[in-house]
């Protein structure tokens, strides 16, 4: 085929991805599970999806920012603590938190309860993340800060230090 020719053939789709209620790839975080829907592999890294389940009374991550990437959590059920900066917001079942690049932020799940949230990362970075901290807790040693906040400046994202 000439280079023109190629050019107007039909490009071909990319399949659709369809990831059923007991498929995906799961990590663990302590109290937390978290489920890859779509880790940026089928979307050329544009958009990655996780469910996560917060056990109750699930502390989150430290507070941080992200420089590259957007995250989006839909609360699936449950109540789930964001503190964004200073201010904290209680997100109950429906609720949509969008977290733009540099803003600080953390969430919780301080109730007696679970708590489901759906996360949306676009692009894809931080899902390695979670691969990453699963790996070095597989030891069952506990994670220390300097480990994790090196894991996280590989995502580029760092510890909001500035508000305390």
């Amino acid at each position: 085929m000439t280079e023109e020719v190629q050019a107007n053939a039909p490009q071909a789709h990319p399949a659709v991805s369809v990831v059923g209620p007991g498929d995906g790839e799961t990590i663990v975080l302590g109290t937390t599970r978290i489920r890859v829907l779509e880790d940026g592999g089928r979307t050329g890294h544009r958009l990655a999806i996780t469910e996560s389940v917060l056990a109750p009374h699930t502390q989150g991550p430290p507070q941080h920012r992200h420089a590259r990437h957007d995250e989006g959590f839909c609360i699936l059920s449950g109540t789930v603590r964001f503190t964004v900066g200073t201010e904290d917001h209680d997100a109950t079942t429906g609720t949509l938190v969008v977290v733009p690049p540099g803003t600080p932020h953390t969430f919780a799940n301080l109730t007696d309860r679970p708590a489901v949230m759906l996360s949306v990362f676009t692009p894809d970075l931080y899902v390695q993340y979670f691969r990453d901290l699963q790996d070095m807790l597989a030891d069952g040693r506990p994670l220390m800060p300097q480990a994790n906040i090196d894991a996280m400046s590989r995502y580029a994202t760092e510890p909001a230090t500035d508000l305390d």
